[in-house]
């Protein structure tokens, strides 16, 4: 069967577009916005630092009620609201001069993010076929990645000029992007409320399902692969070599190039739960070689090696990333039940959240204090999620009611299809967020 990178036209194509759209004006943003704060409003490293954590970590808890409000009150509505409420808050930066309403602002952000995520998972699960789900998730990663590389480009220019006018447009360019976004996430047809009946179980239902919450940890484990290119990649370089300090932009680019051609053909085979435990595992694998590649840049090289050795170690990473996010994306959805696959996927969603928030001090002590020891245990790390990921989702699998009668037990194991697939890698992006 071919591989097709554009979705069909109707609900996957109006998908697309509005991804497409959102992500221009994400891209702008992520490009300019620490920058901005920093040296435009005079913001201390410290302070932006302690307010993205803080942020994210409010996300991280709301992902979850708003996934419900999404089940509960329709996907695309929700999604709508959430994503002008997005531009709203992005539209507040404009005026933004002091710590304390950056904070406001930018937990409203990482809220509104999370929700918004959560609920075009919903949207998804919603109006596309479980067979076609993974291959139109792999597809709009791969538009999130595009719409990330135009956003940057603005953000480029902007920070070429270094003018705070630049640094306003790129702004407004993000607040309407969401809007834009949410004006065409109208087109959609309507997705009907989950029923509110005493069958369906505790209103935040997630929230008990410990086999469920062991699969988003496994996951959130292999997310700390996000800081890598964004942040401990450009100073593990400019630690090593500063004249191949251009190179983790060039890395960067690599790999939203490689997402946006492969990430399809990465999810080709990825069915149901066997065959995406096996993309996840395979993950691990590539993700452990990756970083032993890394920790061999640590020795006392030439400089053209240690380009070569981060060249080949960033690609295995972008392999291993292609994989656990197509075999993630089929576990996310297979395990959560129909009828509360916002809440559900907030949950899972979470995990990026919580990426964003520990990796980087996590990642900054083990990787540049330790060095390639630091590399090798987390790729061992990698390795110990992946491999877990299989018996945790049987596990889970078990412990779903009518299990026995599920259409994924009876997987096939031949003639596999396309199925779905940055949050974009924007800290780096599920389609969570490139995630």
């Amino acid at each position: 069967m071919p591989i097709r990178l554009v979705p069909p036209a109707g609900v996957q194509r109006t998908l697309a577009t509005a991804q497409l759209v959102g992500s221009i004006g994400d891209g702008a943003y992520y490009t300019c916005s620490a920058l901005y704060f920093t040296r435009v409003i005079g913001m201390s490293p410290t302070r932006l630092g302690l307010g993205l954590a803080v942020a994210w970590a409010v996300g991280s808890l709301a992902g979850v009620p708003l996934g419900h409000l999404a089940d509960r009150r329709g996907p695309r509505g929700t999604a709508v609201l959430l994503a002008l409420a997005t531009g709203a808050v992005v539209a507040s930066f404009l005026v933004v001069r002091s710590f304390v309403p950056f904070l406001v602002a930018v937990c409203l952000y990482a809220t509104t993010q999370s929700g918004l995520s959560a609920a075009r998972q919903a949207l998804v699960g919603g109006l596309v076929d479980r067979a076609e789900r993974t291959t139109l998730l792999a597809q709009l990663q791969a538009v999130l990645n595009a719409g990330l590389a135009l956003g940057a480009a603005i953000g480029g220019v902007v920070l070429s000029t270094g003018s705070r006018t630049g640094f306003l447009v790129a702004f407004a360019v993000t607040a309407v992007g969401f809007l834009v976004s949410g004006l065409i996430l109208l087109r959609l047809p309507e997705v009907p409320p989950a029923p509110a009946s005493p069958g369906t179980g505790p209103k935040l239902a997630v929230l008990s399902d410990r086999p469920y919450a062991v699969v988003t940890l496994v996951n959130t484990v292999l997310l700390l692969r996000m800081p890598l290119l964004s942040l401990i990649i450009p100073l593990w370089i400019a630690a090593r070599a500063e004249n191949l300090a251009w190179l983790g932009s060039a890395l960067f680019v690599l790999n939203t190039v490689v997402v946006m051609a492969f990430q399809v053909r990465a999810a080709r085979g990825v069915t149901g739960l066997r065959s995406a435990s096996r993309a996840v595992r395979d993950a691990g694998v590539i993700l452990l070689a990756s970083c032993a590649v890394f920790a061999l840049s640590a020795g006392d090289v030439p400089v053209w090696a240690m380009a070569g050795l981060l060249v080949v170690a960033a690609t295995l990473q972008v392999i291993g990333e292609m994989k656990q996010s197509a075999g993630s994306w089929q576990i996310s959805f297979d395990l959560a039940p129909a009828h509360q696959t916002g809440q559900y996927q907030g949950f899972f969603g979470s995990g990026v959240a919580v990426a964003r928030t520990v990796g980087p001090l996590l990642l900054t002590t083990l990787l540049l204090d330790w060095g390639a020891p630091g590399w090798l245990l987390l790729g061992g790390f990698f390795l110990a999620a992946g491999c877990a990921m299989g018996p945790v989702v049987r596990w889970a699998e078990r412990r779903r009611p009518g299990a026995a009668d599920s259409d994924s037990a009876r997987e096939p194991e031949a003639e596999p299809q396309l199925d779905s697939a940055r949050e974009p890698e924007v800290e780096s992006g599920e389609v969570v967020a490139r995630a």
